[in-house]
Formats: C-alpha cells, sequence, structure tokens
C-alpha cells in the first residue's frame, strides 16, 4: 500500500529540513502537507526556501488544533519534527482523539541531529510513537535496550542516518580558489566575547591565507528566529572588530548543500554540517579553540579524528575523519531509509494500526505529563484548555503582529542595520 500523503508537523527551520527530508526519504512520491506549530521560531519563507524543500500545503497553527484535524488525521504518514515535550503531549492526545478510528497516521518521530546529551530523557518522551528513527547503530542499539528495560516495544526504533546526508563527492578544483567554510552555530560558542574571538581568528586565517576564500555561513537574519537563540549574530560582530576584516573573509546565506559543493574546508564548533562535509569527503575541523565540551556539543566527534584548532589550519591541516567512526555514525550507508519504508508498509497492511499510548500517563507521571500538556495548551483528556474570554481577539492579534514580522524580517534588517551597509555592499555577499 503506497504512501499518498504524507504530513510533517515542526516548529523551526532546522526541524523543518530534517522532517521534510525524512518525509521526501520515506515516501518520495507523496503529497508533503506541512504543518508550523505558532512560536518565536516559526520559519520565515526564507528560511524555508534556503531549506529548498517545497510542500504542497502548509499551514501554521497552535498544537491544540491538530487533535481536531481531519486532514492530519488522514494523512498515511505523520513525521513529528517538533521537540520531545511536545512530541509527548500530542501522542497522548492524539492518541485519545484518534482512539476507535479505522485509519490513523503512522507516527513517525527521532531526533534532528546527533543525540550527544538528554538522550533518555528524549526517548521517553517519543516512546508510544510508532517508529523512532536512530540516525546510527550505535544510537539503535542504546534506545532499544533503554525501551525494552521500560516495557516499551524495541522494534519501534528503525535505524536510518540523517536524512540531509547527500550531494556529490567531494572534488577539488582548479577553477575557484580553495574555500575554507565556517558553519556558523546561533549559540555555540556562547557570548560576544567569544563569537567576536571566533571571527578574529577567521579574518586572521583569511589574511594569512589571501589565496583562500573563508566563507562564514550564517544560518538567520538578524530579526529571524532558530531552534536556538542567537544574542550577538556575527552580521553585527565583524563591523565591531579591531582591524577591519579583508576582502576575502565573506558572510554568506543560502542552502549548506550548495555552500559544500565549493567547499574544501568544513570547519565548525559542533554543527551537524560537520556530517554532511564527511559524507561528501570534504576535509573537516572540529574546532577545539573553545575548549572539547559537553556544553558545546564538539565532545561527540572526540572519536573522529577531526579535532583541530586555528593555529594547525593555519599551518594547513586537512583533517579526514576515521573510517570506523563514519561508519558507526551512520555516514556513507547506502539506502539508509530502506529499513524505515518496510518498517511502514508493514503497519499499514497489518490492519488498524493500535491505539497511540506514551509511556508517561497520568498514573506513571501525573504530575510530569500534567505539566507538558498545559504548557502545550491541553488538558489530561488531551482536549484544548478553555481560552479565557477576549484571549482569542488577543491571541488573533499576536499571530498577525508574528506574521508581519517574519514577513518584514529582510526590511528590518535594512533598516535596523544602516550602520553595517557600507560592509555589505563592499562584500556583495548579503
Amino acid at each position: 500500500m503506497p504512501t499518498r500523503r504524507i504530513a510533517v508537523l515542526a516548529d523551526s527551520d532546522t526541524r523543518w529540513k530534517w522532517g521534510a527530508s525524512v518525509a521526501r526519504q520515506i515516501a518520495p512520491g507523496a503529497a508533503l502537507d506541512a504543518y508550523f506549530l505558532r512560536s518565536r521560531s516559526t520559519p520565515t519563507e526564507r528560511q524555508l526556501a534556503e531549506v529548498g524543500i517545497v510542500p504542497d500545503t502548509q499551514r501554521e497553527l497552535p498544537a491544540t488544533e491538530l487533535v481536531d484535524c481531519a486532514e492530519f488525521a488522514d494523512a498515511d504518514v505523520v513525521v513529528m519534527a517538533i521537540v520531545g515535550g511536545t512530541v509527548l503531549s500530542l501522542i497522548h492526545s492524539l492518541g485519545l482523539a484518534w482512539e476507535g478510528r479505522e485509519h490513523r497516521p503512522v507516527v513517525v518521530t527521532g531526533y534532528v541531529g546527533v543525540v550527544y546529551e538528554k538522550m533518555i530523557d528524549g526517548l521517553m518522551t517519543r516512546a508510544g510513537s510508532d517508529i523512532i528513527l536512530a540516525n546510527s547503530r550505535y544510537d539503535a542499539d542504546r534506545f532499544g535496550t533503554a525501551l525494552a528495560s521500560i516495557g516499551m516495544d524495541q522494534s519501534s526504533v528503525v535505524e536510518c542516518a540523517l536524512p540531509f546526508l547527500d550531494g556529490d563527492p567531494y572534488q577539488p578544483s582548479e577553477d575557484r580558489p580553495f574555500t575554507l567554510t565556517f558553519a556558523v552555530q546561533p549559540s555555540v560558542p556562547k557570548g560576544k566575547a567569544s563569537r567576536t574571538k571566533l571571527l578574529e581568528r577567521a579574518a586572521a586565517h583569511a589574511r594569512r591565507h589571501p589565496d583562500r576564500l573563508v566563507l562564514m555561513k550564517l544560518r538567520s537574519l538578524p530579526g529571524e528566529h532558530t531552534t536556538h537563540v542567537e544574542a550577538d549574530p556575527y552580521q553585527l560582530l565583524i563591523d565591531e572588530l579591531a582591524e577591519p576584516a579583508p576582502p576575502n573573509l565573506q558572510l554568506v546565506y543560502g542552502n549548506m548543500g550548495e555552500v559544500l559543493d565549493r567547499t574544501d574546508l568544513l570547519v565548525t564548533v559542533s554543527s551537524t554540517a560537520a556530517l554532511e562535509s564527511m559524507h561528501r569527503g570534504i576535509p573537516t575541523a572540529i574546532l577545539s579553540d573553545f575548549g572539547v565540551r559537553e556544553a558545546h556539543g564538539n565532545h561527540y566527534f572526540v572519536h573522529s579524528g577531526c579535532l583541530a584548532s586555528w593555529d594547525e589550519l593555519d599551518d594547513g591541516a586537512l583533517p579526514q575523519p576515521d573510517p570506523a567512526w563514519t561508519a558507526a555514525q551512520g555516514i556513507g550507508k547506502s539506502d539508509p531509509y530502506a529499513a524505515a519504508r518496510a518498517r511502514i508498509a508493514a503497519l499499514r497492511a497489518s490492519g488498524p494500526l493500535p491505539t497511540l499510548r506514551p509511556y508517561y500517563t497520568p498514573q506513571k507521571a501525573g504530575v510530569y505529563l500534567g505539566g507538558l500538556l498545559e504548557r502545550n495548551g491541553f488538558d489530561e483528556k488531551g482536549r484544548p484548555l478553555p481560552v479565557p474570554l477576549g484571549a482569542n481577539d488577543a491571541n488573533r492579534m499576536k499571530a498577525a503582529v508574528r506574521r508581519a514580522a517574519r514577513k518584514s524580517a529582510k526590511s528590518l534588517y535594512r533598516v535596523g542595520y544602516q550602520k553595517v551597509a557600507p560592509t555589505l555592499r563592499r562584500w556583495g555577499q548579503m
């Protein structure tokens, strides 16, 4: 039974990229419906365009509207690309709303990037979904063991890989300058001083290697929101450098895959762009200047063989990952979503799906579950909480303001940051 309609529920640009990419992997020919949860990080049209996957339909709504949404319930597959607490709230609430239906979607959850912290926390909130995607054999083993230990179905764990590991293999080119790309993260490193120091080192590398092009691959325009808050954007910090940035240091936007097409060395603190780069065979450096720390997420790459400092990069280092490590992370797998497609087909062919039931119930964890349900607008029965009198008008006004703010992000950028305009014109990259 082919999958004809797949719905992706997302709450940020990063999670949309993951969810939409998963959808294309597990059901390449299906109609794609996008549901964006209304929040501070709801992606703008520019951010959606940068991802490069265009849905057939899209809606923006609060989570509470999904329990009575007939189109959502009629999808063949639902991919939940949202935070774990909201996943749990919806598995609980949709399980109650869909109980007794002859048809309900196959519910797929997973992790947007590498699982380097809070593994149990995230897994327990996803337990009860039909499929939990694991991005590597290592993750699949520990997820399955944990679920079996709490009496949940470990067969729901399906090994795959990050869905955006694609693109052509790396080939050096003499038709362009050697290009070092730094993959920016909104909150790593954190703090103006650290981010300024990082920018200064990138500028110093560009001065030391005038024949190289050094790109700072940005995530968002000032005024746009991402999964993590960016308090000190490089677009502003670069204008505050003690020494003007050299012309071969440029700030760029765009699809990460397209930027990697012209990259000879990818540098980052801990972005999943490193895995995309490794998948293609591009030399990849995990920056050690700010320490190898759980707080930065770069401890995940300790065994990769790719830790390097700016000093080492200045001296010509071109790190290559350890093949055994990359294999363990699901990098380089052929058709990594074959098992997920087979699992979906088997579930849909087995007759009516069982009722969705999360691990956390009012009886097992009433305080924790109740708090998450309330935070997402639900009561214990999975119904939307009553809206106070007059709140609808206020909510509509807030929603209108948010929509207007997102649509005008570029205009706000131009108006609000006139002081960097000469620099932007000189670079010609913005």
